[in-house]
């Protein structure tokens, strides 16, 4: 219709010679489906090139948008579960336990990656439709510049993104193998079909086996996956037990726990005919009411440590939900989703503190790196199920003339089985090669051992100095049955003098819930810790009486030849009647082997009445339970998909800044329009995942591929140009952020760059193998041929191929290699910027011969 419109007023304008309308200037009008809606005869040229790149830019936001919404709907339907029953082993007690439906890798490779890919996909789809089932560039070539980018850019951003120090390795290793195996097959395929076979044309078989690659790949993944072409080992008696996590993560440390029953993955099912169940980790998907109280408590507890007993229920509500999402392991479609709303100042799915609150997480954090949320502060080998692997104090010093310290690892829980641990050196005050030797190895306990000790050598400067502190840091494998214990991180202070100390509380006045049993009250020592020495205790009785409500009277404390902080434990009694806050005090006296006593020679001990306490941990828990209901990836009702679409931020404008302000203005009819999409809870989220690819992002792209070719029209600049360049960063800028912050985030490289292979792969196979495939049964029920001319992508396809090979083999060099820290990704700082640099170089020389070939410069024969 419109462009009958622009003929009929073409023709009036020719046949009247007063009209000022240039002809000549009004060509590009027959590119798109939809566009243009207005008659542009008389628009200049630039002008209408600039707004078809505005609107193409806009558009890609829209898409990203949607593709929120679409995330989000396959994220609903990928983690649907199942309950079964289970016997424990060795035992005859029956557990229920929710296992995922979906398999990991299978729901990777088919719906993430079409959710991930789907713009790519569908302009292949829309570009066969609007020529007739002819072959076009726009859509084939934005596929092969979106693979460019994300192997390329992606990977060499997440290389580079990682902290100082850390490495993030890929976990699924065969999975990746077999994915980046077909990451270069797949367009080695499209060269042999479009050149060496028969050359310009797509044959019906040529299309099917194209096609078929899809679910080909998906079976060897899932195979890989399941390990079934290895030899199996019996994990029942390796490790008496299966780890279990959220999502396929394996249960490396304690963490916020729930209910009473169990979720593993399918993956895990499979690994053991005997499944032990373990209680899971924290999600943010995880609706209110489900949190247990008795961790909120032990976490109010630990995290009162840090603040001095100031936060507010909401502030430590707060933090626990900082520590739940922390411990929680991510897929791809959560980072992807929470990248697209920090982009356009949509509601985060993570949580936001203020400076103070976030000092006093990383104080809590710093001083012991086991989660400090935690079900059970009693067992962390769960009944002599894991290896307990800690220091034997949390702090030490040493004389800088010693020369050397030796610091004690203990094991304990599951002693008869070898377990590896890392151990590494980190500066605090004390810098590394001038105040100490730095180190960074691994040590193994052999079945039976259970301690084993580290020495570290002292640089004796010869200097005066203020005593100094650097840490050393204990990591387990989570693989090795081992985890770490409460005391992972060893303080160690660098003293000038042979002082053997001061010794006093470290607080005035500590509080301990009625039910503890223990209050444990630290005296430190400071000042010096040279030789063995003691001081005197006693209680003093005040609102709380010794032999009622606590064992009280005296005793005598000693510290070893560097030791710096030690425990007076006293009992105390629960009665269960609620009471007042109960007090005593505790005093040092009477210090020997050379040591005084400082200011701080007592100390208030309060003994807090349980039901005053459960009160507060009652708000608490409220307060994380509403917390956890925000952070859901999407609603679930029309009312509040419109509350998060037309609020800044989805209504959290605290923490809203300057750009949320901008982008939600900016973007604002886009989130309203998406709104309408039905709730992610309708039929399972497969009513949101229909209505938002085949209704919106369907339509999105048909409007993006009008754009593209009419601006590229305007300019003179080739279809497979544009697609190269603009329309494949434009479709993939939201998984480079997903990317990167994932990257950071995550324990393995698997979120981050272990899905880019998968899906290169899926965007050939499925989004040309199906288009072609279409266009093939149309052309053989005409009785004649799909004609694919190979021209430019033919050697686009042969320099991504060569480019991606090298991708890969810097890649296979990083993991085999120690100087690059044996890891896909970070390592050193100098290394990890070369392999960004060089995966960069390999993208630009790609775009550049890409460009050069279509403009023939170059000329090459196929």
């Amino acid at each position: 219709m419109a462009n009958t419109t622009i003929a009929s007023f073409l023709n009036q304008t020719t046949a009247s010679p007063e009209t000022c309308v240039n002809v000549a200037n009004y060509f590009c009008s027959d590119k798109g489906i939809i566009l243009p809606i207005f008659v542009e005869a008389t628009w200049p040229i630039a002008l209408r090139a600039f707004l078809y790149l505005f609107a193409m830019l806009y558009c890609f936001m829209g898409v990203a948008i949607i593709a929120d919404v679409f995330m989000c709907s396959i994220e609903v339907i990928t983690s649907k579960t199942k309950t079964i029953s289970i016997v424990k082993p060795g035992t005859d007690i029956v557990e229920e336990v929710e296992v995922r439906i979906w398999n990991d890798t299978v729901a990777n490779l088919t719906l993430m990656a079409l959710g991930s890919s789907a713009p790519e996909i569908l302009l292949s789809i829309v570009g066969i439709i609007k020529t007739g089932f002819k072959s076009e560039e726009l859509g084939p070539s934005t596929i092969v510049g979106s693979a460019a980018f994300n192997l390329l850019i992606i990977t060499g951003v997440c290389v580079s993104a990682i902290p100082a120090g850390e490495v993030r390795k890929i976990k699924a290793v065969k999975v990746f193998a077999v994915t980046a195996f077909f990451s270069i097959f797949a367009y080695a395929w499209l060269y042999i079909v479009l050149v060496l076979n028969t050359k310009d044309v797509m044959d019906l078989w040529e299309a099917i086996v194209t096609f078929m690659f899809f679910p080909i790949l998906v079976i060897l993944a899932y195979i890989a996956d399941k390990d079934y072409c290895s030899r199996r080992v019996d994990v029942e008696k390796e490790t008496d037990h299966l780890e279990l996590g959220m999502g396929g993560s394996q249960l490396d440390q304690p963490r916020l726990q729930f209910s009473n029953s169990s979720y593993i993955s399918h993956e895990e099912e499979s690994q053991s005919g005997t499944v032990l169940a373990e209680y899971a980790g924290m999600a943010a998907e995880l609706k209110p009411g489900h949190v247990n109280k008795q961790s909120v408590s032990e976490f109010v507890k630990e995290i009162s440590k840090y603040s001095g007993g100031k936060l507010s229920p909401e502030e430590a509500a707060k933090l626990a939900a900082l520590k739940i999402q922390e411990n929680e392991k991510h897929d791809r479609s959560w980072y992807r989703v929470n990248a697209t709303r920090w982009l356009v100042g949509g509601r985060k799915v993570s949580v936001n503190v203020n400076n103070s609150l976030k000092e006093v997480y990383d104080k809590a954090k710093n001083k012991d790196e086991v989660p400090l949320i935690i079900d059970s502060a009693s067992d962390l080998s769960q009944g002599g199920t894991f290896s307990v692997v800690e220091f034997s104090a949390s702090s030490c010093a040493v004389m800088e003339s010693q020369g050397t310290v030796e610091v004690s690892v203990l094991r304990s829980g599951r002693t008869n089985t070898r377990v590896p641990f890392r151990y590494e050196t980190i500066d605090g005050t004390a810098e590394a090669g001038s105040d100490y030797i730095p180190q960074k190895d691994v040590l193994v306990f052999e079945p039976g051992e259970s301690m084993k000790n580290i020495k570290i050598v002292i640089v004796d400067d010869n200097q005066w100095e203020t005593d100094e502190t650097f840490f050393v840091k204990l990591s387990v494998d989570p693989d090795s049955g081992a985890v770490l214990g409460r005391k992972s991180i060893n303080e160690i202070t660098i003293i000038n003098d042979d002082d053997p100390g001061v010794l006093d509380f470290t607080k005035p006045s500590f509080i301990f819930k009625e039910s503890a049993g223990i209050a444990s009250v630290p005296v430190q020592r400071t000042k010096g810790s040279d030789g063995v020495i003691s001081v005197k205790w006693k209680t003093k009785d005040m609102r709380a009486v010794n032999g009622r409500d606590y064992v009280g009277g005296e005793g005598v404390l000693e510290f070893q030849h560097g030791e710096t902080e030690k425990n007076i434990d006293i009992q105390i009694f629960d009665d269960k009647d609620f009471e007042k806050d109960e007090d005593f005090m505790v005093e040092l006296s009477d210090a020997a082997g050379g040591a005084m006593i400082g200011r701080q020679r007592r100390t208030v001990v309060t003994i807090v009445n349980d039901d005053e306490y459960n009160g507060l941990v009652d708000r608490v828990l409220t307060i994380v339970n509403v917390n956890m209901d925000h952070l859901q990836l999407a609603s679930s009702t029309w009312g509040g998909q419109f509350r998060d679409a037309m609020n800044v931020n989805g209504g959290d404008v605290e923490n809203a800044t300057t750009m949320d302000y901008v982008m939600h203005f900016l973007t604002f009819g886009w989130k309203v329009m998406f709104a309408l999409t039905p709730p992610v809870n309708f039929l399972g989220g497969w009513l949101t995942f229909i209505v938002s690819l085949m209704g919106f992002i369907f339509l999105l792209t048909v409007i993006i591929s009008d754009l593209a070719t009419t601006f590229g029209c305007l300019i003179e600049l080739e279809d497979n140009i544009t697609a190269i360049t603009l329309v494949a960063m434009g479709t993939s800028l939201p998984d480079l952020f997903a990317s990167r912050t994932a990257a950071r985030a995550e324990k393995y490289a698997d979120a981050s760059i272990g899905n880019v292979t998968g899906s290169n792969s899926v965007n050939v196979f499925l989004g040309l193998g199906l288009p072609w495939l279409i266009a093939s049964i149309y052309w053989e029920a005409q009785g004649e041929k799909f004609a694919v001319p190979a021209g430019s992508l033919a050697f686009s396809v042969m320099a991504y191929s060569i480019c991606a090979i090298l991708c890969i083999i810097i890649l296979v060099i990083r993991r085999i290699v120690p100087a690059f820290g044996r890891a896909e990704l970070g390592g050193t700082p100098s290394l990890k910027y070369v392999s960004s640099g060089l995966m960069a170089s390999l993208w630009v020389l790609y775009i550049v011969l890409a460009i050069l070939e279509t403009k023939k410069v170059i000329v090459v024969p196929l």
